[in-house]
């Protein structure tokens, strides 16, 4: 099979975040059969839908010959492995793994969609994912940078904090 480039999304606002956001991205560069392409920086934005501190959110790209059910299912293992619970929807949390993009697949599934399908309503998703893929279009949707004016609501920054892995930008 060949590789194909996924996006996943990384997020955390319980406990220490920065250093959940560290261990997963360390976690994500031992995936089988992946390899970590590039990191964005760490941003801090306001929950959306949720309650609870910030968040820390960062966006990862990563070539991989994993199918993108068994992608999931190794991200929901990670957010497993370091405590997430899913006590309601949009729950405050240790970290969460967001499937966003792979390759240009389009999946409706009860257990995946792809892309994700509220990733265009969030400026915690956007703004990482153009850093790392300024040029990147969502299937069905069109340009990702064309969806951020509409987000200018939502409070968001960037942290001067580096991620960990050699892969940034």
């Amino acid at each position: 099979m060949q590789a194909a480039t996924a996006y996943i999304g990384i997020g955390s606002n319980l406990g220490d975040s920065l250093a959940m956001m560290h261990a997963a991205i360390a976690a994500l560069e031992k995936l089988p059969q992946s390899q970590l392409r590039k990191t964005s920086s760490f941003f801090q934005s306001a929950p959306y839908e949720a309650s609870g501190n910030d968040f820390m959110n960062a966006v990862v790209a990563i070539d991989t010959t994993l199918g993108p059910a068994a992608l999931l299912s190794h991200c929901q293992s990670i957010e497993l492995a370091f405590g997430r619970e899913r006590p309601f929807p949009n729950a405050p949390r240790t970290l969460d793994l967001d499937l966003l993009l792979y390759a240009d697949e389009i999946i409706n599934q009860a257990s995946l969609s792809l892309p994700h399908p509220r990733m265009t309503e969030r400026a915690f998703v956007l703004h990482p994912l153009l850093e790392i893929a300024p040029d990147i279009t969502i299937p069905e949707k069109g340009l990702a940078s064309d969806f951020l004016p509409s987000l200018s609501d939502q409070r968001i920054q960037k942290l001067l904090v580096e991620p960990l892995s050699t892969h940034t930008r």
